[in-house]
């Protein structure tokens, strides 16, 4: 919802939809890398460039903070987290833990889930896409529908949040022509693994998949992201 301001005409939306909003691009600027680890700012260049008061920008990196993408020092302003290889190793280690046991469980369903064949029309039957970025998005919503089809919500819920947690990884993965191809031909493999109740198989295909992508986290350089950073479209906030 969105309120007038008579005196000047201009549209201001409540504080909690501001700070909202100034959340979601921050961290859309993270998994873009137009924010990058180890980039500093101060509350004042956000409020100025989003045009909006330092409270809801204050409340937004909280939750940020909170979250674990940013932290804040104090009289010298905020700091994109630095990369913890440490960190982002147990991510993936919690991943496979999660995904191998939903494996399991779509493999002694009868009759198989549904969503193995929406997952079936996109990665085997409709012509691939190539932008690495878009496919990087269909990646994780394979990962995450095999989840949820799984039939456990709690398990689904954990498994969204840390997706998320390690998407800037990810993204950076997809940067690399030769991993879309890769993944097309991975995901169509551990679907036929699993809609033909082979469990083992279907559990060995995805964990050496998501191997791949592990061992990508100890590969990452500043360099590897300052490539990465899009050019600035004015649309977000790069600092």
């Amino acid at each position: 919802m969105q309120l007038t301001d008579a005196r000047n005409g201009r549209n201001k939306t409540r504080p909690e939809g501001l700070a909202e909003r100034i959340y979601l691009q921050l961290k859309d600027d993270i998994f873009s890398f137009r924010l990058l680890p180890g980039d500093r700012f101060s509350e004042n260049e956000i409020a100025e460039r989003m045009e909006v008061s330092r409270t809801p920008v204050r409340q937004a990196l909280f939750w940020l903070e909170r979250e674990g993408y940013v932290e804040v020092f104090f009289r010298s302003g905020w700091q994109v987290r630095p990369f913890d290889f440490d960190y982002f190793e147990q991510l993936y280690d919690l991943r496979i833990v999660l995904e191998l046991e939903a494996v399991k469980r779509l493999c002694a369903m009868t009759p198989p889930a549904d969503a193995l064949q929406t997952l079936k029309a996109f990665w085997i039957d409709q012509p691939r896409l190539e932008d690495g970025q878009t496919v990087s998005r269909f990646d994780e919503e394979f990962h995450m529908t095999l989840v949820a089809a799984a039939g456990n919500a709690e398990m689904a819920k954990i498994h969204r949040e840390l997706t998320e947690k390690i998407r800037i990884i990810r993204r950076l993965d997809f940067t690399q022509d030769a991993r879309v191809n890769a993944t097309y031909n991975e995901h169509a493999s551990i679907l036929l693994a699993i809609m033909q109740n082979q469990t083992q198989e279907a559990q060995r295909q995805l964990q050496d998949h998501i191997a791949v992508s592990k061992a990508e986290v100890r590969k990452i350089t500043l360099h590897m992201l300052h490539q990465a950073r899009p050019e600035n479209d004015g649309d977000s906030l790069p600092l």
